[in-house]
């Protein structure tokens, strides 16, 4: 399946930014259809509202987990004040990746 238009926006930005060695992007916005809130860019229903992300890279190293959620969720600031309700973010070093063993 390939990405909507939120998710490639995402996509683009988390990878020009953090040059991640493993990005996963999950649209689970089906999961919150009839919530008032979805819709995502598009408006249509089920649509790129809710994202759960998987973000490994080194630009990470040495942040506190905190930390690493504000970068992403700063780079993000424009889509999370429009089409997306809810993000879920899991940003690893490649050591704590544990794909990558």
């Amino acid at each position: 399946m390939s990405d909507g238009p939120v998710a490639t926006i995402i996509r683009e930005k988390l990878n020009a930014a953090l040059s991640p060695q493993r990005l996963e992007i999950e649209d689970d916005s089906a999961r919150h259809a009839g919530h008032h809130h979805e819709g995502g860019m598009d408006a249509r229903p089920g649509g790129e509202s809710h994202f759960n992300l998987v973000v490994v890279s080194a630009a990470f190293e040495g942040q506190s987990r905190v930390l690493r959620q504000r970068t992403v969720n700063g780079l993000l600031k424009a889509e999370l004040a429009g089409p997306i309700h809810a993000l879920s973010i899991k940003a690893l070093t490649p050591a704590e990746d544990v794909h990558s063993v």
